[in-house]
């Protein structure tokens, strides 16, 4: 039992190290702030101070765009990983528990994803939320159960210049 306590805590540390750098200091990051409020509380303000923390590109000229994050994935054939960041444009995901149907929408909102529970669900931490206010939560999201919207998955990259 010893040994497959220790084999687990030893892979979770592995799997932050074989993170790529810019992922794992957003993760770092975002421990470092769970619970508490960044900057004014928005969702973005979250993903801006994991950027800045990381040392990675943020597009701080136009704020109205959502490519501003990083190199876009291809969030249903490429890998995403902790550390990753999500932007949502009217999502609403929608499922069924038994006989209870459950509903959530996300207008404009932004993300990053914490933990990867499985293929396309995966914990993700962010602010501004009905659960959490303005403090860093953080919540399931499963694009299984996309029903509508759009939404952007972002790897960070080094800062230019």
């Amino acid at each position: 039992m010893k040994k497959i306590v220790l084999l687990l805590l030893l892979s979770s540390f592995t799997f932050k190290a074989e993170l790529p750098e810019l992922n794992a200091k957003i993760i770092t990051y975002l421990d470092s702030v769970m619970g508490k409020k960044v900057d004014r509380g928005e969702c973005w303000d979250l993903a801006a101070g994991a950027l800045a923390y990381s040392g990675a590109y943020f597009d701080r000229s136009s704020m109205k765009t959502v490519t501003i994050y990083g190199r876009e994935l291809n969030y249903k054939k490429e890998e995403v990983l902790p550390g990753d960041l999500i932007q949502f444009e009217n999502v609403e995901l929608a499922w069924k528990d038994g006989n209870t149907t459950y509903k959530e929408t996300m207008g404009q909102h932004t993300a990053v994803v914490y933990k990867v529970n499985g293929s396309l669900n995966y914990e993700i931490a962010h602010q501004n939320t009905g659960q959490w206010g303005k403090k860093v939560g953080l919540s399931n999201l499963n694009l299984n159960n996309l029903a509508k919207g759009k939404l952007w998955i972002y790897r960070p990259i080094k800062e230019k210049g």
